[in-house]
């Protein structure tokens, strides 16, 4: 039997339905019907953010972090217009979110009317679904479709359409229970063709995706290389994907990645590629992989599999399922020879060497971006989740972090600017156990830092680290490789971080040089209130790699 209930009481019983425990939004007139059925569900607590574009940051991170879709919402063309940064990243990122969009009346449709934009077809290309509901008693069928589709197969985002007067208007609402995900493996005559090609090569190497986080298969993949004695390398910011620690693990694939990780991936003959979409960074620019290589792909998406490179071997089926069948058909059925033991020592000896935080420079006068990591890393919990945004100051976490634990690394593989502060926030709301820190540099955390006063409306202590050289650092990097010593554009001026923290009620530092970093850290971890932590960076050091001279330089040579 269904119950007779308003629109906007079917789309939030659809939310209680799927277990979401916060919805991010900018508040619009065009679902208040929405917002006031929250008022009265306990379950469900709604989170105001400052912009569109930090709530739909927050819900995607969020959704990362508590391992559940994630939902978002936001008013007609304006609103929605805000908030597409986070549904394309969300779409770039495969992570499962639900965006609910106020719409004008029905009666109003076609006219041009206030605010109005098809927002079906706006967001048609970068979510995997878009639709407007324009029948009141279709709403749940059409919202349960919705978040089944953001998180089976290939997860990512949803974007419902809700004309305004469709809320009010009541209907006899039936339900079904939540989807529950299957989790899909490759047939036994793939996986043995898999093993066979293992066996049959001389320098094989993992190359671990997000396919393998969002399937929540860490532990299978430890246990896969630990099995076969093979090296593994991650792919672009799936850093916690593999303890950095382990003998096995030799490097990330990034932006800016060292020389001796791009040697392994080309002395190898075997890609064993779970859960990744040979991204343009992942794969330096589509140039990974070579004519001697053989491909191993595996994807739970099969529009995914040889859409970049064709494969040798396509093992289609979810990353967790797939490697724990390899796993139990090695350990029953066959043993094999490992003759790369040697190659993959070698490689993870050269990783040690360049990763060692051990050799800074003890004559820099300022800030040494090596000792600020080193400092993270001998402070914060082993389980502290970290968040950042896009920008140079990234690459010395990227080279230098050693994630230990799965599920402690969030940042946007769209390289999204602005997204580490409202990323953090999503994460403290999911994981509020845990300590969150975010970093950023000046031109990213300008465009989201309204949301400070988000955390601390909703006393999530978040710490936010401000990498401050008073640049777009990575164009100005760009810049000077190009165009060298012409500079347009890229310098900026800034407000003063740490009173603008705290007239915020944030707690909020300033330093210069690295000693002060550990007490200033210390005292943020102590405060339990949002903190800043603002750290004064030379613009000459623009990149792990290179100082702007030495850029110029190589232009002239």
């Amino acid at each position: 039997m269904g119950e007779m209930m308003t629109g906007a009481e079917a789309v939030v019983q659809c939310i209680k339905n799927e277990d979401v425990n916060h919805v991010f939004c900018v508040p619009g007139e065009s679902y208040l019907d929405i917002m006031d059925v929250i008022y009265g569900t306990p379950e469900i607590e709604l989170i105001s953010a400052r912009h569109e574009g930090g709530a739909s940051f927050m819900a995607e991170a969020y959704a990362k972090a508590s391992g559940n879709v994630s939902v978002a919402m936001a008013t007609r063309g304006v609103g929605a217009a805000n908030l597409a940064i986070g549904v394309h990243t969300a779409y770039q990122d495969s992570t499962p979110m639900v965006v609910f969009l106020g719409q004008v009346d029905r009666k109003f449709r076609g006219r041009e009317g206030f605010q109005e934009v098809e927002l079906d077809r706006f967001f048609d290309p970068i979510s995997k679904w878009s639709i407007e509901i324009r029948d009141v008693e279709r709403i749940p069928e059409l919202v349960q479709r919705a978040f089944r589709i953001a998180k089976s197969g290939r997860p990512g985002p949803v974007v419902v359409s809700l004309p305004a007067d469709i809320l009010s208007e009541k209907a006899t609402m039936k339900f079904i229970d939540s989807t529950k995900l299957s989790r899909h493996t490759p047939s036994d005559i793939d996986l043995t063709r898999c093993i066979q090609m293992i066996e049959e090569s001389k320098k094989p190497f993992i190359l671990a995706g997000g396919g393998i986080k969002l399937s929540n298969g860490e532990k299978e993949l430890l246990e896969f290389a630990d099995l076969l004695q093979i090296p593994v390398i991650s792919s672009f910011r799936r850093h916690d994907i593999f303890p950095n620690s382990n003998r096995l693990y030799v490097g990330h694939l990034g932006l800016g990645t060292f020389h001796h990780i791009i040697e392994t991936v080309k002395e190898s003959d075997l890609i064993i590629a779970i859960g990744t979409r040979f991204s343009e960074v992942t794969t330096q620019s589509y140039t990974l992989i070579e004519s001697h290589h053989k491909l191993i792909h595996c994807d739970i998406e099969p529009s995914t599999i040889g859409k970049v490179y064709p494969p040798d071997l396509s093992l289609m089926g979810d990353a967790k399922a797939t490697l724990s069948s390899l796993n139990q058909k090695m350990k029953s059925e066959r043993q094999i020879s490992i003759g790369w033991k040697k190659w993959g020592e070698e490689r993870r000896k050269s990783y040690e060497n360049h990763s060692s935080l051990n050799s800074l420079d003890q004559t820099s006068k300022g800030i040494e971006m090596k000792g600020i990591i080193k400092t993270l890393q001998e402070n914060l919990p082993k389980d502290a989740i970290l968040t950042n945004d896009a920008g140079n100051f990234s690459g010395w976490l990227h080279s230098y972090f050693q994630f230990s634990e799965p599920n402690t690394y969030i940042g946007p593989t769209s390289g999204a600017m602005g997204y580490g502060l409202p990323a953090a926030i999503g994460v403290k709301l999911a994981c509020p156990e845990k300590v969150v820190v975010s970093l950023s540099g000046d031109g990213g955390f300008m465009m989201t830092l309204q949301e400070l006063e988000t955390a601390v409306r909703y006393e999530t202590p978040i710490i936010s680290l401000v990498f401050n050289n008073n640049m777009h650092g990575t164009i100005r990097m760009h810049q000077e490789k190009h165009f060298p010593g012409r500079v347009i554009g890229t310098e900026l001026g800034n407000p003063d971080f740490v009173k603008l923290a705290e007239s915020m009620g944030v707690f909020g530092q300033k330093i210069e040089h690295n000693h002060e970093f550990e007490n200033a850290l210390k005292q943020a971890l102590d405060s339990q209130v949002p903190s800043l932590i603002e750290v004064t960076c030379d613009p000459e050091k623009i990149s792990v790699k290179y100082t702007i001279e030495q850029l110029r330089s190589l232009k002239n040579t």
